[in-house]
């Protein structure tokens, strides 16, 4: 009778276990206690999760999970263990993001699954007061392929997007697609199928029941792919998509990841008001730190100067870029860019006349390069001078020995592992040579300014030299850049390349130069490439040459003080004891805004009168005029396609 009731005892035990295993679930909230993500398994073992601000439904019941060939970790799943909860508090510098000194605090937990075939696979969760985010971790000792993943994020049916399509491999000029380089969707319904088979692009941005959620990956390294979201989402629920076959280094590289030890990226949900978003910095908070043995204190965010952006390839010569470092030097700039085929057209001996020239005027030069090996059919040059290691870094010594401060790295063949290597190699690399980073036709920032500080800006948007090759993008550019801070920018540096106040030859140009002078706070790059050329800065009034001398290279804080995507933003950006504050309207009508100001925490001297700068009877002159702020309000106008800037 004794050994019946212990095999009963240990029979409901063992349902008792299972029972934990398959109920246990992880709970973890922000510091603030606003936001929660709780995990678990359903009813079909299944592991989900849900995401709640102030105990209302921001993300629904969506997936978790991953498929291997060594396995499937997205259903039969028992939840093994849930770990405690942890919190900390880090401090960091990134000198080109959105605040060159960082501190934030997390919440941290963890739960480990197991499979039908009793293979495990964490689910590492944090949570801070901007958003959460979780990754997985899986190893095994000979190697393992991720095919898909089951994440997936559920919004309710009401909920309305603004996405980037995600354009298809080798599409678009010289097979240099996909370059995160489309217009931005406004708007739309949730659960809006892609036009393009590749999906959407991260940043995603929506608006569900009120609130805010941006969606993106951070932390990325060569041990994953970049991804973005599938091109279905059905019934509001995203799905993550991996890369297309070909957005690899070599073409018969695998389009998802193989490793030994598999750390995917980050996904991350900001979640909040809109000045939540934009000014979040969970991207970087969430990438590997920089390597603490590593000296990057010669790393100079900047401005340069830059002749390509209005006058194309024949500017890249000796005589122009002479005078175009010239310009740099009067304007007080740090930086100088020469552009693409500058070894044919100026050549490495001119070059280094160019630099020793640049060193006296105290400005330095970045030298464009083309990334390529064989992925698209580019011709400009130099052309596979760093695709090989042992090249690549010859020609860092030759160039830093010329005394080059930087490079900007052209034509990216897209997300692939390979891809991701390779441009983790660059960025270490340079750092070895004491070059600057600047990578276009590129993938999205994921933090890696975080890891490699040499990294000062990456392209990956619709940037300005598309305004001057069509004028349907002209006339797209006063929205487009008032969606910009709202998605793009949020995560990471951006090379727009901004500010004309000239005329682009063609093309009638939209915004007014009120709007273009905001730009200088409005984009946030740790080296600003302005398009404005000599000749048309000459023409403007002393009072807008005096600011544009003395516009800050980097910034210590944000705050969005109004604005909605698409259509005006408010903005206002630190560097020391001073606030920028700027303003763009795309809208037809002028509007007329009172700003509370009351979140920059102002300190008004009684002898300091602020001054604005904004349009004047035209959309291309200048007006200065000083301004009042009452109890923390100041009234402003924007005008329609305008904007303005005032230094408190």
């Amino acid at each position: 009778m004794k050994k019946h009731v212990l095999s009963f005892s240990l029979v409901l035990l063992s349902i008792c276990y299972m029972q934990a295993a398959t109920t246990q679930k992880l709970v973890l909230r922000s510091p603030n206690g606003k936001l929660t993500i709780k995990a678990g398994l359903n009813a079909r073992g299944q592991a989900v999760y849900d995401v709640k601000l102030n105990n209302q439904p921001v993300i629904l019941q969506s997936a978790l999970g991953l498929v291997t060939d060594k396995g499937d970790f997205s259903k039969g799943l028992k939840v093994d263990k849930v770990s405690e909860v942890t919190t900390f508090t880090e401090t960091y510098s990134t000198p080109a993001e959105k605040r060159v000194s960082r501190t934030y605090t997390a919440n941290s937990s963890a739960m480990t699954l197991t499979n039908a075939d009793n293979k495990k696979l964490i689910i590492e969760f944090k949570a801070t007061n901007e958003g959460v985010a979780f990754r997985y971790l899986l190893n095994a000792k000979k190697g393992i392929a991720v095919t898909s993943e089951a994440t997936s994020f559920k919004f309710t049916p009401s909920t309305k997007a603004w996405m980037h399509p995600h354009a298809n491999v080798k599409e678009g000029w010289c097979e240099t697609q996909p370059s995160y380089e489309e217009q931005y969707e406004y708007e739309i319904p949730v659960g809006t199928q892609s036009p393009e088979v590749a999906g959407w692009s991260f940043p995603a941005l929506f608006q569900t029941d009120g609130h805010w959620v941006l969606i993106t990956e951070a932390g990325l390294t060569p041990n994953y792919v970049g991804t973005r979201l599938a091109q279905q989402s059905p019934d509001g629920e995203y799905m993550i998509g991996f890369p297309q076959k070909g957005e690899t280094t070599h073409p018969d590289d695998p389009a998802y990841p193989v490793s030994a030890t598999i750390v995917s990226p980050w996904r991350v949900m900001v979640v909040g008001s809109l000045s939540t978003v934009v000014e979040s910095q969970m991207v970087t908070d969430l990438a590997p730190a920089v390597d603490k043995k590593a000296d990057f204190s010669w790393v100079k965010t900047g401005i340069a100067s830059w002749s390509w952006g209005i006058l194309h390839d024949e500017s890249v010569n000796y005589p122009v870029t002479k005078k175009f470092i010239n310009y740099a030097s009067d304007m007080n700039w740090e930086y100088c860019l020469i552009d693409a085929d500058w070894d044919r057209r100026i050549g490495y001996d001119k070059i280094k006349e160019l630099a020793d020239y640049a060193k006296t005027k105290n400005v330095g030069l970045i030298l464009w390069y083309n990334s390529s090996g064989s992925w698209n059919t580019t011709v400009y040059s130099p052309k596979n001078a760093l695709f090989e290691r042992v090249e690549r870094r010859k020609e860092f010594e030759r160039i830093h020995n010329m005394g080059i401060a930087g490079i900007k790295v052209d034509f990216w063949p897209g997300d692939g592992q390979s891809a991701i290597q390779y441009y983790y190699d660059m960025m270490k690399d340079a750092a070895d040579y004491h070059l600057l980073v600047n990578f276009h036709g590129t993938t999205v920032p994921r933090g890696w300014s975080r890891t490699f500080p040499n990294l000062v800006s990456m392209e990956a948007i619709r940037g300005f030299e598309f305004t001057t090759f069509d004028q349907k993008d002209t006339d797209k550019a006063p929205k487009h850049l008032t969606m910009m801070p709202y998605a793009r920018n949020v995560v990471g540096p951006m090379d727009f390349t901004p500010v004309c106040f000239g005329e682009i030859v063609g093309k009638q140009r939209r915004t007014s130069n009120g709007f273009e002078i905001a730009l200088t706070v409005i984009l946030q790059s740790g080296v600003s490439h302005y398009v404005e050329i000599p000749e048309s800065m000459e023409k403007q009034p002393g009072f807008v040459k005096d600011y544009m001398r003395q516009v800050p290279r980097h910034w210590d804080d944000v705050k969005l003080i109004d604005g909605f995507p698409g259509k005006y933003v408010i903005m206002a950006r630190r560097c020391g004891t001073r606030w920028y504050l700027a303003g763009i309207n795309s809208q037809a009508e002028t509007q007329k805004l009172t700003l509370d100001l009351s979140a920059l925490k102002l300190k008004l001297s009684r002898t300091f009168v602020p001054t604005l700068i904004t349009d004047g009877d035209t959309n291309r002159n200048f007006v200065q005029k000083q301004v009042t702020i009452n109890n923390n309000k100041l009234s402003v106008e924007l005008k329609p396609n305008g904007g303005f800037v005032v230094v408190l």
